[in-house]
């Protein structure tokens, strides 16, 4: 443990920017799977058509191991290559199930009564989306990425297999130079990192499902 610490503080500034790279790609990956997985989902609940083919495209591409998902990128005319990018587009990959089984899940699971209640109000299905079921299926959802974050920062240090960077440089170093400081000095960091992230939005997550009864006690008055 002496020899980690001195080498993290031998080493602080490059492991500070390593740390910012994997930051980095775990942020843009997550909020892009965000931003396709949400209304995604959204879709599946739509249509009954829509609902297999997204879920078992998603289910499939959780089954390639990363590293050959790395290998299957690489090649890409567009999204291809060595370094973050195709980093990025594995990432948002992997991220886009739990967001998507989640976002489905919570809309299908909204009560019933309330989606009567709304549409007697007149509500078209745009407004029923936004004003009822995406709020009342905010814990559930953030839960999907809270799963999606994790996953990512575990992921993440694969990406420095193909030049991606991030704090798994230190892992591919260690396993090289067969020096467990090395590797810990990246994989330590990496487990803190993900364990900060489930905290921070397992509190979030919290907070939203507490505050659902009371939006939904609300509606009903």
């Amino acid at each position: 443990m002496f020899d980690l610490w001195r080498y993290a503080t031998d080493h602080r500034q490059e492991m500070a920017n390593l740390t910012a790279e994997h930051l980095l790609l775990v942020a843009i990956s997550v909020g892009g799977a965000i931003l396709i997985g949400v209304p995604l989902g959204v879709w599946a609940t739509r249509s009954g058509r829509v609902e297999k083919p997204v879920m078992g495209l998603a289910n499939v591409v959780q089954t390639i191991p990363s590293l050959a998902m790395f290998g299957f990128l690489i090649p890409l005319p567009l999204f291809g290559g060595v370094g973050a990018s195709t980093a990025i587009v594995a990432l948002t990959l992997y991220a886009i199930l739990p967001i998507v089984r989640n976002t489905f899940a919570g809309i299908r699971g909204t009560d019933p009564a309330l989606r009567e209640a709304a549409r007697g109000m007149g509500m078209t299905d745009r407004q029923l989306l936004m004003r009822v079921e995406l709020p009342l299926s905010a814990g559930i959802i953030l839960a999907g990425v809270r799963v999606a974050t994790v996953t990512s920062v575990g992921i993440a240090t694969i990406a420095a297999a193909i030049g991606a960077g991030g704090l798994g440089v230190y892992i591919f170093q260690g396993l090289a130079m067969v020096n467990d400081t090395v590797i810990l000095a990246g994989a330590l960091p990496a487990a803190l990192l993900a364990l900060l992230a489930d905290g921070l939005l397992g509190a979030m997550e919290k907070r939203l499902t507490l505050a659902t009864p009371a939006a939904t006690r609300d509606r009903e008055r």
